[in-house]
């Protein structure tokens, strides 16, 4: 099946998250007792020193008027791909700047209107995100299928949705902040996609 990718770009290779890293995570995250608390603080404290523009947008959306599920929602998701991503690629993981923040939520806003726009498109942006980083994207829609399900009644499906956005956003901007190992040899098709 031909997908369309007019305004995101491809994820490389080496950037790909395992599922395996992003159960431990959810693992560590779910451990309640006083040294996990510590540790989660000083994951937050280290997410804002070394990804300031990536904190600062994400802080913006998590600061507004968000309803409770989707505001725990959102500082679960974001921390854990954050140090699903710290994780993985360690010292390889750059900052994200502004300048990419920005050029990662103009395509994204792109390519959903490109879609939108064309009733045959069958693939929303969201499914590209997925072909890209496949557990990520797993890993997200597995959270939000269960918190609106636990909370269908409860729930404003407009405020999960900015915190799905600013996730997307998320995962994209630090899939292209890692940097390609020195032995890295790009597949053709990584080249032209």
């Amino acid at each position: 099946m031909w997908v369309r990718r007019a305004a995101i770009r491809p994820v490389p290779s080496y950037a790909l998250v395992p599922g395996r890293v992003l159960e431990q995570i959810e693992e560590q995250l779910a451990e309640d007792d006083d040294d996990s608390r510590q540790k989660l603080d000083d994951a937050f404290t280290r997410f804002e020193r070394t990804q300031p523009a990536l904190a600062e947008r994400i802080s913006t959306v998590l600061s507004r008027p968000l309803d409770e599920t989707a505001l725990a929602l959102g500082y679960f998701l974001t921390l854990a791909i954050w140090l699903a991503f710290d994780e993985t690629f360690s010292k390889d993981l750059q900052e994200v700047t502004e300048t990419g923040l920005s050029s990662v939520e103009e395509a994204l806003a792109l390519d959903e209107q490109i879609r939108l726009s064309d009733p045959a498109e069958a693939v929303d942006s969201d499914d590209v995100i997925a072909m890209e980083q496949p557990d990520v994207l797993a890993f997200v829609q597995e959270h939000l299928d269960a918190a609106l399900e636990a909370n269908a009644n409860d729930v404003d499906v407009d405020d999960v949705h900015e915190i799905y956005r600013v996730v997307l956003i998320e995962v994209l901007a630090l899939s292209y902040a890692v940097r390609a190992p020195q032995n890295w040899a790009a597949l053709p098709s990584e080249f032209t996609a």
